[in-house]
C-alpha cells in the first residue's frame, strides 16, 4: 500500500495513524495479529490460523495479502518440509517494521496473555502437528521484540498482596 493508494500524502499528520488504527481493528486482522502474538514461534501456518481465528481460509488469505502489502507480516517458507505431505512449509510471521507497528500502538504489551490465551486453547491433533513443525527463522530484530520473560504464573498467590 503506497501513500498515494491512501491519500496518506495530501491528508496531513494524522492520515498515517487514522490508516494503522483501520488496518490494525478490523476484526479479522487483530485476530490473525493476537494470534501470531500468542504463538510461542510467532510464526503460523495457514490451518493454524485457520483454527485458531475461527474463520475461513480465503477470509484469512484475504486479510493476510493486506496486512502483508502493508508490511506487517511477511510470508516465509520452510524450504525442508515443502515435500512433506503432513507438515506446512509456508508460515506467516511479522517483519522488523511490523514489530515496529505493534509496539508503537502498545500491542506487544499483551504479549503474555496472547501467550497465555494461545497454550490454554485446546488443539485438535492436526494443529498440534502443525504447531510442533519446523519452521524457518524470523529476523533477529523481530524475535528480540517479541520477546519476554514468562512469569511462573502457578507461583502466584493473589491474597498474599492484602
Amino acid at each position: 500500500m503506497s501513500e498515494s493508494d491512501t491519500g496518506a500524502a495530501d491528508a496531513g499528520p494524522f492520515a498515517e495513524q487514522q490508516r494503522l488504527f483501520k488496518l490494525l481493528s478490523q476484526d479479522t486482522r487483530h485476530l490473525i495479529i493476537q494470534e501470531l502474538l500468542g504463538h510461542p514461534a510467532h510464526l503460523m501456518s495457514l490451518a493454524e490460523l485457520e483454527y485458531m481465528v475461527g474463520k475461513s481460509q480465503a477470509a484469512i488469505k484475504d486479510q493476510l495479502e493486506t496486512l502483508i502489502e502493508a508490511g506487517l507480516l511477511a510470508q516465509y517458507t520452510y524450504e525442508p518440509s515443502r515435500e512433506k505431505r503432513d507438515l506446512p512449509s509456508q508460515f506467516y510471521g511479522f517483519t522488523e517494521h511490523g514489530v515496529e507497528i505493534l509496539y508503537d500502538y502498545k500491542y506487544l504489551r499483551g504479549l503474555p496473555i496472547a501467550r497465555a490465551l494461545y497454550e490454554n486453547t485446546r488443539k485438535t491433533e492436526k494443529i498440534e502437528r502443525h504447531e510442533a513443525a519446523p519452521r524457518p527463522e524470523l529476523p533477529v530484530a523481530v524475535q528480540d521484540a517479541l520477546t519476554f520473560d514468562e512469569p511462573n504464573l502457578t507461583s502466584v498467590n493473589p491474597s498474599a498482596d492484602h
